[in-house]
């Protein structure tokens, strides 16, 4: 009988939450279409305090820091967004739009082929999806293969046989797939400049020698840390030094 009244206190902790979620999530969306920004990010935030996050919340949020001209947490929104949703294009068409506000102008290195490829097409998808997929080719693969050992007619087993053959290959291709976009968004740490202005140095040293500026919402590649310092790299291949506290992880 505890037990029953512990789950049953349970499950409506977790509905009451949800009931409120969506409750200040619907009071935010509201406030933004009154144009009360400010007031619409303190709720949206307060929901993202709870551990609960979304696409769409990050989405919403860029949307008014953007009417709120702040160029940092404004990108820093749509790339969150677009972490954990690469297909939403809404947050994808607004970043370009948030970009424009930048000051700084990089020129990415050119890319190959296998790089624009991987991009393209390899990254629409979030590494998770592509772990769903393989779970499904698998079960695929198996039915056609199970097909073919039941299949009594020499024409039926040799069809089950080529698209159990080329479930399986498929399925290979997928697990390769998930595997190198796993590591790749698990290796690789990017961020956004938060400050107006920083200035990268070649050490991570207060008396190190400038290389380069920076402005607020650049997006950077971390690649190392030293104390409060943080090696960044450009998308144009240029590396320095500068304080953690200039930047925002993604």
């Amino acid at each position: 009988m505890r037990k029953l009244a512990i789950l049953l206190f349970f499950f409506v902790s977790i509905s009451t939450l949800a009931q409120n979620t969506d409750n200040l999530f619907s009071t935010a969306n509201s406030l933004y279409k009154e144009g009360n920004y400010e007031e619409a990010v303190k709720l949206y935030e307060q929901i993202q305090s709870q551990g609960i996050v979304s696409s769409e919340l990050y989405y919403n949020l860029g949307n008014c820091y953007y009417k709120l001209n702040k160029v940092a947490p404004t990108i820093y929104n749509y790339e969150k967004a677009l972490k954990l949703n690469p297909l939403n294009e809404d947050a994808k068409n607004n970043l370009v739009l948030a970009k424009r506000l930048t000051l700084d102008r990089i020129e990415a290195l050119p890319k190959s082929v296998l790089q624009k490829f991987n991009e393209n097409y390899l990254q629409k998808l979030a590494y998770n999806t592509w772990a769903i997929l393989t779970v499904i080719i698998s079960f695929i693969a198996s039915v056609f293969f199970l097909l073919f050992y039941f299949a009594y007619t020499p024409n039926k087993k040799r069809l089950y046989f080529t698209t159990s053959i080329i479930s399986f290959l498929l399925l290979i291709t997928s697990l390769i797939v998930t595997y190198t976009e796993y590591n790749q968004s698990k290796n690789t740490v990017e961020a956004i400049i938060f400050s107006e202005v920083v200035s990268v140095s070649n050490e991570p040293t207060n008396n190190s020698d400038e290389v380069f500026t920076l402005h607020e919402g650049t997006k950077i590649l971390v690649l190392d840390s030293v104390d409060n310092w943080k090696k960044i790299k450009l998308a144009d291949g240029k590396i320095g030094w500068t304080q953690s506290e200039n930047l925002k992880e993604l």
